[in-house]
């Protein structure tokens, strides 16, 4: 039984917020994708097109989430389902936030100037 502890998880770091990778192809995993995501109170994060589903789990603080250009603020239980291809921007408030996000293998986003990324936590 694969268990993961928190120590386990691999950290990375960009545009100002902390992505702890749990379950990924390059962790064993041939169908799932899953990390922690922190991001620090009033950050803006940066719009994109995730090209695979994805799940939203807010575990603590507000997540302000713009989705093909409607927005709320999600709390702590609130889930947001990513569809893919769809454009996703998610900022903190004033209280930061941390997000369980779960996807699938063979995840990129494209920002809106149509740069491709592949982000290193779900490899």
């Amino acid at each position: 039984m694969p268990i993961v502890s928190p120590s386990d998880a691999v950290m990375f770091e960009t545009h100002g917020s902390r992505f702890h990778s749990y379950v990924a192809p390059s962790r064993g995993s041939d169908q799932l994708c899953a990390w922690r995501l922190e991001i620090p109170p009033g950050l803006e994060g940066v719009a994109h097109r995730p090209t695979r589903d994805e799940v939203l789990l807010v575990l603590d603080g507000d997540l302000r989430i713009s989705l093909d250009g409607l927005q709320t603020t999600l709390h702590e239980g609130g889930v947001a389902l990513v569809p893919a291809n769809s454009e996703l921007q998610v900022d903190a408030g004033t209280s930061g936030a941390s997000v369980w996000v779960t996807t699938t293998p063979g995840l990129e986003a494209v920002t809106n100037d149509g740069v491709r990324v592949t982000p290193p936590w779900a490899q």
